[in-house]
């Protein structure tokens, strides 16, 4: 019996002596405050305003300025070909290109001259008949006028139709006489020919495709965006306006390796593109086959080229480097040791900058490392300070706080 009383008491007992030691030794967790000192470092850049010359990439295809079909004006066997008469041949102003059987034309000019030779005779004759008959109505002493048939006006008059008619043919022969040889209407170039030496051809055979060399154009689609950084002749005032005021263009190639040609930007067209829903310009380059002899190849006809257009100069604009936007939207600065996300607005980009309407002030340390999905409030050391955001000798990094006074460019 008293076993049985004492069992469940020394039971309590040895659960309150294990009580006892684990409430008097378990460890203890002493909190630390969080390091002072920033985990990581990142370079910045601070903020200033500047002027900004706008360059707005494009690209387009080579086109001829004159390009035209040349064409037979009469019929005949083709008798004679430059050497020239080939594609992609040069040509001057007024060279002969070809030449057509002129033999038949010859003989029509020699009929024609005949037929005004008889024409010219007859009023001749004519002539001297009216005055004869004025001269023998003034002999027969009668009152009245004498009439215009007795005068033989109708038939004078006849004679000098049939005069002018002779001469309009014989004009008409010399002419055609003329257009078997088929002369250059402008230096230039053949694109592509269809006829050549012993061939037939009619009136209105097209003979070949040439384009003038003087000038070449190239057709460039501006995005939305750039439209309002750009001075376009647009308005009717540029139709005669000094071209040293139109926009530059360099257009580049790097077909046979890089080469560039100076161009100008010389109107806008009228439409829209409805493919694209773009707004093109269309830029000049003139004598683009001048300097050659200084090894540059030849612009041809359908090559794909790059373009720069010279834009407007922003003055004040705060520009930053792409490379340190993130998904187009926001930027980190560094404020107080604290790196800090900032959503912001582009106004206007490149492939390399990219100009910023709102988000940013003047001043700011923009951070310029690449940085991943940081969340605001990241303390962060700025590369050449100490955690306290002094430099190394010791003053306080004062750069953020000059240009807080100057304007920002806003569109």
């Amino acid at each position: 019996m008293t076993r049985r009383f004492l069992l469940p008491l020394a039971v309590l007992l040895l659960a309150i002596v294990i009580a006892w030691v684990i409430m008097h030794n378990r460890p203890e967790i002493t909190r630390k405050p969080p390091p002072r000192t920033p985990q990581m470092t990142v370079e910045t850049t601070t903020l200033e305003p500047r002027n900004y010359d706008v360059v707005i990439n494009s690209y387009g295809t080579i086109k001829p300025r004159t390009l035209v079909e040349l064409k037979s004006q009469v019929s005949g066997e083709v008798v004679f070909v430059n050497d020239h008469f080939r594609p992609g041949g040069y040509f001057e102003k007024d060279e002969i290109l070809l030449k057509i059987d002129p033999r038949d034309f010859e003989t029509q000019v020699q009929m024609a001259e005949a037929t005004l030779a008889n024409a010219k005779q007859g009023l001749a004759e004519e002539q001297a008949r009216s005055k004869q008959a004025l001269e023998d109505w003034k002999r027969l002493g009668l009152d009245e006028d004498p009439s215009e048939l007795v005068l033989r006006k109708p038939q004078l008059q006849a004679a000098r139709s049939g005069v002018s008619s002779a001469e309009a043919a014989y004009n008409q022969a010399r002419l055609n006489l003329a257009r078997t040889i088929v002369r250059a209407p402008y230096a230039g170039r053949i694109l592509t020919i269809h006829a050549d030496l012993g061939q037939l051809v009619a009136t209105g055979t097209n003979l070949a495709e040439i384009f003038a060399i003087d000038a070449l154009e190239v057709r460039l689609p501006l995005r939305n965006q750039d439209l309002q950084f750009i001075d376009l002749p647009e308005s009717y005032r540029f139709r005669d306006t000094d071209s040293a005021r139109l926009p530059k263009v360099i257009i580049e190639s790097s077909l046979l390796g890089p080469e560039q040609w100076p161009g100008r930007v010389i109107r806008t067209e009228g439409a829209i593109d409805n493919t694209s829903q773009q707004l093109h310009v269309v830029a000049r380059i003139d004598d683009p086959y001048g300097n050659m002899a200084e090894g540059r190849q030849p612009l041809k006809i359908g090559q794909y080229v790059s373009a720069r257009i010279m834009g407007k100069q922003l003055a004040a604009a705060l520009v930053v480097p792409n490379h340190t936007i993130y998904q187009g939207s926001y930027v980190y600065i560094v404020e107080d040791g604290l790196l800090k996300r900032r959503d912001i607005t582009i106004a206007w980009h490149n492939d390399k900058d990219s100009i910023i309407h709102s988000g940013l002030t003047a001043g700011e340390q923009l951070v310029t490392t690449p940085l991943g999905q940081l969340p605001s409030g990241t303390p962060v050391t700025i590369a050449g300070t100490d955690s306290r955001g002094r430099e190394p000798s010791g003053q306080l990094n004062t750069a953020i706080t000059e240009t807080h006074s100057k304007p920002v460019y806003r569109p």
